[in-house]
């Protein structure tokens, strides 16, 4: 009797550590283009503790490697990972879940502005910079150029790199035209550029729809929201916290955008100034069919591989952060 009594008071003792241990959430994030502007307002706010959620944020050079994170099980969770490579793994088997469409395609297809080049179909035969290969921007940039333009894959030269890296190429005259987020546009006045396509008008023209395509969707493992949906349900709720706080207080943002992005003042208001355009946390039934026939698409004109299942769509975190207050 003793003996089931001392298992029990240990038993008892534990359970608030294992419920800590079950809120506690490794987030990883690629800390370029929007990922970053955000993921720093996200760290240096308390939303996520205030959710009661223990987070260990892991930061990632390549815009890739979050995917690979997930997929090793050395992360449970990142919010914006591009969706093109999330299908893909998916398909490959790897046990994850999209529960939220974070990142719409705000990009556009530019040019120097003394650039002869004035349309996407001049791009055939041209070296034309985007994020790296494998990239939602990439394999949306690819489709869009081979549908609607009639180049293939195989007709133009991707010159892979980050936005800043992408910059520097066509100053320099190393790329003839790249695929730009509108926040690095508006913040490089200085490089003088032409665009000659969005990604949302194209993406319209192919689709014959409203519908905006998306690089970046919150993708969770399978184990954690199995096991448990309302720690990701807290997460979801944390992320539109930070959506809600940086809308309101546009000026800390740009204090922490450049003491923890490092970006000047002029950058950092820039991005403010795209907070609501570039972010989004948002799962309903509107936005998964626009994940769905995103899949269709990148599907048909061969930039993935695989079949979507639909059991990749998990509501169940953004119906649980819809019932907290």
């Amino acid at each position: 009797m003793k003996k089931r009594l001392v298992v029990l008071a240990l038993l008892a003792g534990l359970l608030p550590q294992l419920s800590m241990a079950q809120d506690k959430v490794r987030i990883g994030y690629w800390t370029s283009g929007v990922s970053l502007g955000y993921g720093a307002v996200l760290e240096s706010q308390d939303f996520l503790k205030k959710r009661g959620v223990d987070a260990e944020f892991v930061h990632f050079p390549d815009v890739n490697a979050p995917l690979k994170a997930l997929a090793a099980g050395s992360i449970d969770l990142a919010f914006g990972a591009p969706v093109a490579g999330v299908f893909s793994i998916a398909a490959e088997g790897v046990p994850v879940k999209i529960f939220s469409a974070t990142q719409p395609a705000d990009v556009s297809f530019v040019v120097p502005e003394d650039s002869p080049i004035t349309t996407l179909s001049q791009l055939k035969g041209k070296k034309v910079g985007m994020s790296p290969a494998g990239s939602s921007v990439a394999v949306i940039g690819t489709t869009l150029l081979q549908e609607n333009a009639g180049i293939a894959p195989n007709e133009f030269s991707l010159i892979g790199g980050n936005e800043s890296r992408l910059s520097q190429f066509l100053a320099q005259k190393q790329v003839d035209a790249a695929a730009l987020r509108t926040l690095t546009i508006k913040q490089l006045p200085e490089l003088k550029l032409r665009i000659i396509g969005t990604y949302a008008d194209e993406w319209k023209k192919l689709t014959h729809s409203d519908a905006v395509p998306y690089i970046g969707v919150g993708t969770v493992r399978s184990e954690l929201v199995d096991k448990h949906p309302e720690t990701v349900g807290k997460v979801v709720a944390a992320l539109g916290d930070t959506l809600d706080w940086g809308r309101a207080h546009p000026d800390q943002v740009v204090d922490i955008l450049k003491a923890k992005a490092n970006l000047p003042e002029d950058q950092a208001r820039a991005y403010v100034g795209l907070w609501d355009k570039m972010n989004q946390m948002s799962f309903e039934p509107a936005d998964i069919d626009s994940l769905k026939r995103e899949h269709a698409v990148l599907l048909s004109s061969g930039t993935i591989k695989g079949e979507l299942n639909n059991n990749l769509f998990d509501t169940r975190p953004w119906i649980a952060s819809k019932n907290l207050k």
